[in-house]
């Protein structure tokens, strides 16, 4: 009988976990791209966002080259990878993810201000696309 209850408890302490968790719906593209895109955004935000050739360069792993060659032509005003502005937010969170057709990903960063006067939230959208085993960042849009 002590056999038979210690197999039960046993059965449980395995089952039920797997039994209550959440099945994850999102596509497997979505997952690596947004982890790849949290390290880029957590580098930035912990880093000087201020837009110049020395801060793009050191930013430059996390895109591809061919959207590090546009950055490189704009000219040094404000955050290209937030606002577009020097109104820098103080915090991210990485949202909604889509696969595209074309096989990259478009993923929602939602942009926090909070302060003592001011609670904003905005949104921005990061089209990455993956190049050898990392997700780059190939485009930072409002829409």
């Amino acid at each position: 009988m002590k056999l038979l209850a210690f197999a039960a408890i046993i059965f449980a302490l395995i089952a039920l976990p797997s039994a209550c968790s959440m099945p994850n719906l999102e596509k497997p593209e979505c997952g690596e791209a947004r982890e790849d895109v949290k390290e880029f955004y957590s580098y930035h935000f912990g880093n000087d966002m201020t837009f110049t050739p020395e801060n793009l360069a050191l930013r430059e792993k996390y895109l591809t080259p061919e959207f590090a060659a546009q950055l490189k032509s704009k000219p040094e005003n404000g955050d290209v990878f937030t606002t577009g502005t020097t109104d820098f937010p103080k915090a991210f969170r990485v949202g909604a993810c889509e696969v595209t057709p074309q096989g990259g990903t478009r993923l929602e960063i939602l942009l926090f201000w909070k302060d003592d006067v001011r609670s904003e939230q905005r949104q921005i959208f990061v089209d990455a696309v993956k190049r050898g085993d990392r997700w780059l960042v190939d485009n930072v849009s409002t829409k």
